[in-house]
């Protein structure tokens, strides 16, 4: 099942432009104010992560929208993995331009996919290789956005020592994978529309700055970690409310099931 009931376009109420210097502007600004302000505002780079997000989800239901099926998980995935291959690879030669040419290095690495998917594996799919850059900018994004929150700076050897080597990376290539990946798979069917899917995926990235919120406490400290942790509520309770709203919207009827019968009472 595809956006439309049927493989094809996704309609779209924001334009795709739009949402692209939204996922940039604000995942890199994100990136660079909690990399230059103090560690108390960490929380920026969540904040670049949740506009990355936001980015990354919309150009997955643009091109699962084609009929990607069972493959919108695996690209969420593939999104993080070219992330974090741009990201420590800008990172390593850029220095302060780090975030920049990391964005850079993943449009290449995406359109090399993209290409590889349409023209050797054959999926046939018109916007797959644009898409591919996108995901792979959004996911880099991501993964900086958010490791800026742990450690509090995009530095090299930062990021390496607190967000590499103990293992976090992990963490964020699973949260931020699902904030990507999950809204369009939430949402999907012929009822399916872009409002609902990106504040769902708002809410999902709010869900990743605060468990990086709580992984932000052993390098910066209690206060900025909870300073991290009470921004991310704040968002995820605005998204989540909003989000309730669209469902009941579009939803053809909302009703109280109650609890499930119990054994007993089935018999």
């Amino acid at each position: 099942m595809s956006a439309g009931g049927a493989g094809g376009e996704a309609k779209s109420a924001y334009p795709q432009q739009t949402i692209m210097a939204l996922g940039i502007v604000g995942g890199l600004v994100g990136v660079y104010l909690g990399h230059f302000m103090p560690p108390a505002y960490s929380f920026f780079g969540g904040i670049g992560a949740i506009c990355a997000t936001v980015w990354g989800a919309d150009a997955v239901r643009r091109v699962a929208s084609y009929g990607l099926g069972t493959g919108v998980p695996s690209i969420g995935m593939l999104a993080l993995g070219m992330g974090i291959l741009a990201a420590l690879f800008g990172l390593a030669l850029g220095g302060i331009a780090g975030p920049i040419l990391a964005v850079v290095v993943a449009a290449i690495i995406g359109g090399v996919i993209g290409a590889l998917a349409n023209k050797v594996i054959g999926m046939g799919i018109p916007i797959m290789e644009q898409a591919m850059i996108e995901i792979s900018c959004a996911g880099t994004l991501v993964i900086l956005g958010l490791s800026v929150v742990i450690a509090g700076s995009f530095d090299y050897a930062a990021i390496i020592e607190n967000v590499i080597a103990n293992g976090y990376i992990a963490l964020i290539f699973i949260i931020g994978g699902i904030g990507i990946l999950h809204p369009f798979n939430a949402c999907l069917g012929p009822d399916e529309s872009q409002d609902r899917t990106l504040v769902l995926a708002v809410e999902k990235a709010a869900i990743a700055l605060i468990i990086t919120g709580f992984a932000s406490s052993l390098h910066e400290g209690l206060m900025t970690a909870g300073i991290n942790i009470l921004v991310g509520l704040v968002i995820w309770y605005v998204a989540f409310s909003k989000y309730y709203a669209l469902i009941k919207r579009d939803a053809y009827a909302v009703v109280g099931t109650g609890l499930l019968p119990s054994a007993e009472e089935l018999q």
